[in-house]
């Protein structure tokens, strides 16, 4: 019961603190909303401890003194606010609670992510113990695409608690997209002139959304560094939905698709696709009302697309200092005369692991002949549609269509009413784009963790909502059925997952009120183990005043640990 007690006080003083940095930063750069949101609040806090992490842990090591501090700043930021204008912020601390006491149960969990013993738990763990140190990657292919989860997850760690609050930071995100979500389905109404009290396409893309990502990713075990990279995804599409649709177009509108992305490709840097694909789009938006140099000043020259910025800088220098590549595995990006760098062979093997992998053709017991040949053109399809289509896709589409056909019930009169589809043309073009990532998805690496969630999920959920937003459904009615479908998604998130705890309860011996934290051994711990044990034969050695052998991999420069790849 202590231990319970001790998880749960954990979990609101965390997420008090994270809306704290996250409200003082919105405040102290002048970044206004036009109605008070907890959810986008919590996400900039995100940004903020992501970022901050991110920098500290190249000098000083994550430790539970240190983590506390920043935890207790962030709480005394967040009280100093309320108390400045409590009445302003008490719905929305009371809406926020009760979404987030909702969610509480998918944390509790004996077991988790297949990758979390193998580089999830041992990155966080290293940054806890010591600074980051140059060649880090060379211990783990996991350390060589890291994750700004592990950096923020090593602030958690936290006196008492220590490591088993690491999977706290998958259901924060869950918790915030949920609230936006939730005051986008059901708040646009009241800050809106009378006007433009009209259902649009987002409002239906947010139901939906909220619907999905509750009932396909309502496991946390199984979210990895993947599924809140896909979560954000969702948002990042709705907000460039509104951003195409709005007449007048302000800076500040910028703020909402930079944050999304800065976070998107700190959790998966693979995702930088995205932003590659869409800026195009944002040129052509805009070339209507300015020319090309004042639409890149508009764009770029600004403190969110800064913010953007200062977290992919240190994304991009994180790689490096791992593996001497600014994105790894991308070759083009390596720099092969470093002393920690993996060789350019190794990164290209690595590369076509991980297409090998998401075409079928490997796993971790087996390995197709001929691996080179398997993944060039079109000789994987076959093998691919029998291995994992019919294992895992088929399964996700059939799923798929059960929920829009339980949703097209609920509007089956409204959606199948003609109706004079009414969108801007910049809709068709989001939508192409999506679709154009979907084909690279499907030649490249055609898993589902790799994006195939919530490409497949899209596809099918733009025009659902675009028809439905062009059908004119009367607001009381929208709103019934919002508050229906929602009641139903919150039940089968709950029911779910006491379903999940019973099971592991009755597998494991788990004891989520006694023992209510996941299970651990000994190779979790191995890298620090590996890391300290150089260093140890590196201090002796410097300590006999002799050379160290070259059995020891390392050596300092400036205060800083090089493991020397060899």
């Amino acid at each position: 019961m202590y231990n319970f007690f001790i998880f749960i006080t954990y979990y609101f003083l965390i997420l008090t603190s994270i809306v704290g940095y996250g409200l003082y930063s919105l405040k102290l750069l002048k970044i206004k909303f036009n109605f008070i949101n907890f959810g986008y609040a919590g996400l900039f806090g995100i940004y903020i401890l992501i970022t901050y992490s991110y920098f500290s842990n190249l000098f000083i090591a994550h430790t539970e003194i240190h983590n506390l501090t920043i935890l207790f700043i962030g709480l005394i930021l967040f009280i100093y606010l309320v108390k400045q204008k409590y009445s302003l912020y008490k719905s929305e601390i009371i809406f926020s609670f009760i979404v987030f006491i909702l969610l509480f149960c998918a944390v509790l969990q004996f077991k988790n992510h297949d990758d979390f013993p193998y580089y999830h738990f041992p990155y966080a763990y290293y940054l806890t113990q010591q600074s980051l140190h140059l060649g880090i990657g060379q211990f783990n292919h996991g350390f060589r695409t890291p994750s700004s989860i592990f950096y923020i997850n090593s602030l958690f760690y936290l006196p008492y608690a220590k490591f088993y609050l690491f999977n706290f930071f998958s259901l924060f995100i869950l918790g915030f997209a949920n609230i936006i979500l939730l005051k986008k389905i059901h708040n646009y109404f009241k800050f809106a002139s009378t006007k433009d009290k009209q259902l649009k396409l987002t409002h239906f893309l947010s139901l939906l959304s909220f619907v999905f990502i509750n009932i396909f990713f309502y496991r946390i075990s199984e979210y990895g560094t993947d599924r809140a990279a896909m979560i954000l995804i969702f948002l990042f599409i709705i907000e460039l939905l509104n951003f195409v649709n709005l007449k007048i177009i302000k800076t500040s509108n910028l703020f909402y698709i930079y944050l999304l992305g800065a976070l998107i490709i700190s959790f998966k840097a693979f995702y930088i696709l995205y932003i590659i694909f869409f800026i195009p789009l944002f040129f052509y938006i805009l070339k209507k009302k300015k020319n090309y140099i004042q639409t890149s000043y508009f764009l770029f020259f600004n403190k969110y697309f800064t913010l953007f910025l200062v977290l992919f800088f240190f994304i991009i220098c994180t790689y490096f200092i791992n593996t001497g590549c600014l994105i790894y595995p991308l070759s083009l990006t390596c720099f092969d005369e470093m002393s920690w760098s993996i060789p350019l062979t190794e990164v290209k093997q690595m590369s076509d692991w991980y297409e090998l992998w998401s075409k079928g053709g490997a796993a971790p017991n087996f390995r197709i002949d001929n691996p080179e040949t398997y993944i060039k053109n079109f000789n994987w399809v076959s093998n691919w549609i029998y291995i994992y289509f019919f294992n895992k896709v088929s399964d996700f589409i059939l799923g798929i269509i059960l929920l829009i056909s339980i949703f097209l019930f609920f509007f089956r009169k409204s959606f199948f009413k003609k109706a004079i589809i009414n969108v801007d043309h910049h809709v068709y073009l989001v939508y192409l784009l999506i679709l154009i990532l979907g084909i690279e998805w499907f030649f490249n690496h055609p898993a589902l963790r790799y994006g195939g969630y919530h490409i497949i999920a899209l596809l099918l959920f733009i025009p659902i909502s675009v028809k439905l937003g062009s059908s004119q459904i009367d607001l009381k009615k929208y709103s019934k059925i919002s508050i229906v479908l929602v009641s139903l998604t919150i039940t089968i998130f709950l029911s779910r997952n006491i379903s999940r705890i019973v099971n592991e309860v009755e597998q494991y011996s788990y004891k989520p009120i006694r023992q209510t934290y996941y299970f651990l051994n000994d190779n979790h711990f191995r890298i620090q183990k590996q890391t300290d044990q150089l260093i140890e034969q590196y201090n002796n050695c410097k300590n006999k005043n002799f050379e160290c052998n070259k059995d020891v991999k390392i050596k300092k420069v400036m205060g800083k640990i090089i493991f020397i790849y060899q």
